[in-house]
């Protein structure tokens, strides 16, 4: 056999077995005895910086975005734009009409008429979205944010990233009544509004085999909240 076919064959099997066990890494790790928790501390060697605020639409609330300042290998480009001085990224957000994305380690929320200003949380979360629920806030009065984040170091790692599990989190829009409603340990798939009932659904699944994967041998949960309601309770339905 050809040596230089010999040599590509391996290295086609290789990189096949190096895909497969960075597939294969758990996302979930459930030893209770390693000494990472699931709780990560907060890193203080890293530089938080704030985007410029913005204001949805009808509301009278500022959302400061906040975040690391990312440094970047020279001759690379930022990834959330072309905001960079000498490989240093002063932006940390995108936004779009109603919506807030990134990979946001807070938000700050400040009344319009008002220099006071508080964070949304004093725990170590990354916000992946943050969404403004327009057109059923304006009907409904009530002016709602739906956030997707992660919130633990569910494979114990020491950081927070897309590697861990990703939630799902309601607020007003002055960042009051932060609450999880997606149940701890399962993973977020999506969610979605249904304006004329004034519902949002989403979908998470659970890891019922506890091997630390998401895949078909495990169970989706669907569930919806009636954003009428005051306390935001969750039920859950079956579809199928």
């Amino acid at each position: 056999m050809n040596k230089k076919l010999i040599i590509g064959s391996l290295f086609f099997v290789l990189l096949i077995v190096s895909c497969q066990k960075e597939v294969e890494k758990p996302k979930v790790i459930y030893d209770s005895s390693s000494k990472n928790t699931m709780a990560p501390k907060l890193d203080s060697s890293k530089v938080e910086i704030a985007d410029l605020p913005v204001v949805m639409e009808g509301t009278d609330y500022l959302i400061h975005p906040i975040g690391d300042l990312r440094i970047y290998e020279r001759g690379t480009k930022s990834k959330y734009g072309s905001s960079a001085v000498n490989d240093v990224s002063f932006t940390i957000s995108n936004v779009a009409q109603y919506e807030i994305t990134g990979f946001l380690q807070n938000l700050k929320f400040q009344k319009i008429d008002s220099d006071s200003i508080r964070p949304l949380t004093d725990k170590p979360i990354l916000i992946e979205t943050a969404t403004y629920l327009k057109t059923v806030s304006d009907r409904i009065k009530k002016q709602i944010l739906v956030y997707t984040m992660v919130d633990a170091d569910t494979n114990r790692d020491g950081k927070l990233d897309t590697n861990d599990i990703n939630t799902l989190y309601l607020s007003t829009i002055s960042g009051e009544k932060f609450t999880k409603v997606a149940t701890d340990l399962e993973e977020l798939i999506d969610w979605n509004l249904i304006e004329a009932s004034n519902r949002l659904y989403f979908r998470t699944i659970e890891d019922t085999n506890k091997n630390g994967q998401f895949d078909q041998k495990d169970v989706l949960h669907y569930n919806y909240i009636d954003l009428n309601k005051n306390d935001w309770k969750v039920i859950r339905y079956s579809p199928i």
